[in-house]
């Protein structure tokens, strides 16, 4: 994996895990 396409990943996915918790709370 890219070092670009893993921080995509890692941003996206603090943004939706984030988002989901704060959903779910």
């Amino acid at each position: 994996m890219t070092l670009r396409g893993k921080t995509a990943l890692v941003t996206g996915g603090s943004r939706g895990i984030g988002r989901g918790i704060a959903l779910k709370l």
